[in-house]
């Protein structure tokens, strides 16, 4: 234990990292299979606010979700409103890295975050963008840095948005947010609901400038090389009318979310930042804190684990 206490951290990476990359030992005992099953799916199935509920199918619904490959797995969310409707997610379930994860990465300079699970925040923004379904009525919505979504489909299921634009920096992303559009078209009613692969680096992309009445997005304030970038997109995007606006939902992570901050300033984008900002994420965000809950999230701390809420306009 003493060894471990004091070996670096870049030792205990690497050391991750190379036993995601090598090949399994031995086969997994089948009689474990479906509990492995859960474990490899990519989100966090047990650690989260679990505000908006989910369970992974036995059987995937759709055609589109591949179970051959047992690379693809399907979520039913289940959205807490009347008549319960529901939006599946098809996932990639992670057995282990892969080298392309990190050749995409390095091509594009992006994380591969996006692909590893479904985040905590994104159950919290799905949630906030239902409890205030009224702000995205008739507007036109991009989700930044989505990974697989949840919100977006949220936002598109829901809200009466005129158009969802679900967007990721990552092309295996967005290619699992375009067949997730295609599993769930039935859902939008009049609401158009896109995919785009955006990079935040990229050239002013003049066909979507100023064009969204409403950005939102969940825990992408974390790497502070992008911040200059985030920026950026977020005051290209937003369209010059008085009431667009952006709305993040961030962890403080150390100091990468205030650091964040005096990057909007330097962009010019007025903000406010709020803690306590929707009752029933306060409440169990308070169980974490108190102990009342920690069997389901053991590991809670309130710096790296609740998001405030970031709005910020032109």
């Amino acid at each position: 234990m003493e060894n471990r206490t004091n070996e670096k951290a870049s030792s205990l990476r690497w050391k991750i990292l190379r036993q995601a990359l090598l090949p399994r030992a031995s086969p997994p005992n089948p009689d474990n299979q479906a509990q492995m099953d859960i474990k490899r799916i990519s989100r966090r199935t047990i650690y989260g606010f679990n505000l908006i509920p989910s369970r992974l199918l036995d059987k995937c619904e759709t055609d589109d979700c591949d179970e051959s490959t047992s690379r693809d797995a399907c979520l039913c969310y289940t959205i807490p409103i009347h008549g319960s409707p529901r939006i599946l997610l098809i996932q990639r379930v992670v057995d282990r890295a892969q080298l392309s994860d990190f050749e995409i990465c390095n091509r594009y300079n992006i994380d591969n975050t996006g692909v590893v699970c479904s985040w905590p925040s994104e159950d919290v923004l799905a949630y906030y963008c239902l409890s205030h379904a009224d702000l995205f009525r008739h507007k036109k919505v991009v989700e930044l840095g989505s990974g697989y979504g949840l919100a977006g489909f949220v936002i598109a299921a829901v809200t009466e948005a005129s158009e969802v634009v679900i967007s990721d920096g990552n092309p295996v992303v967005v290619n699992y947010i375009q067949r997730n559009i295609e599993v769930n078209s039935g859902a939008f009613g009049e609401t158009t609901v896109k995919p785009m692969m955006l990079h935040w680096n990229q050239e002013e992309p003049f066909d979507i400038a100023n064009t969204f009445d409403i950005i939102v997005a969940s825990d992408c304030t974390f790497f502070k090389d992008f911040h200059g970038d985030l920026a950026r997109i977020v005051k290209l995007l937003l369209s010059k009318t008085g009431s667009s606006e952006a709305i993040f939902l961030s962890p403080k992570r150390g100091n990468s979310l205030d650091m964040f901050l005096e990057t909007l300033k330097e962009y010019g984008l007025q903000f406010t930042v709020t803690e306590n900002y929707e009752a029933e994420v306060w409440n169990r965000h308070k169980k974490f804190m108190d102990g009342k809950d920690r069997d389901s999230w053991p590991s809670y701390e309130k710096d790296h684990c609740y998001p405030l809420l970031i709005r910020m306009s032109p």
